[in-house]
């Protein structure tokens, strides 16, 4: 009977032994896809899970991620060192990216506010793109310059009017045509 205990035992071992080393295999892999991530500037789609001391917490493929409060969002934060309730992103979705991957830390962060800014910087791109030459635009004169003004003409687009640009006739100062507002 003791053999067969010990059999057992050395059995359990052995099987205790194996599933660990497949867990540790297996989230080796994860890191490894998380960095691969990281490297392709992936956008994921995550729930916050937990809300920490200076940020969130989300899970990605079981690992725990980070997200500081001043990563968070650019609307909700906009150059703020405090925030005074975290909790109200409790349960939210939020797409970020991942920034930093840290294995032998355990160390995950991302950052919401990185996706809002591409998105911000793709959508003035394409309102840029949908500019064609020759089309007459509205604006507000920002700043005048000696070789001509600023204009901004909406949705955070602003273009130069050059000198050259601003009348018919011939101007030494754009002060001559337009003023600041």
């Amino acid at each position: 009977m003791a053999e067969e205990v010990k059999e057992t035992r050395e059995d359990f071992e052995a099987q205790l032994e194996e599933s660990l080393n497949k867990a540790s295999t297996n989230e080796d892999a994860v890191w490894n896809r998380l960095e691969q991530m990281k490297e392709d500037g992936d956008v994921l789609a995550l729930t916050v899970g937990g809300v920490v001391n200076g940020g969130v917490i989300v899970y990605v493929e079981g690992i725990r991620g980070f997200i500081p409060a001043s990563r968070l969002s650019l609307s909700y934060i906009e150059d703020l060192e405090y925030v005074e309730d975290l909790n109200v992103w409790l349960q939210k979705d939020v797409e970020a990216k991942i920034i930093t991957v840290e294995p032998e830390e355990q160390r995950l962060v991302l950052s919401a506010k990185a996706v809002e800014k591409e998105k911000e910087r793709k959508e003035r791109e394409n309102k840029i793109n949908e500019l064609k030459v020759g089309t007459v635009v509205e604006g507000t004169v920002e700043n005048i310059m000696p070789y001509g003004a600023f204009v901004d003409i909406g949705d955070g687009i602003s273009g130069l009017v050059h000198i050259s640009q601003l009348s018919q006739k011939r101007v030494k100062s754009p002060e001559e045509v337009v003023k600041e507002g």
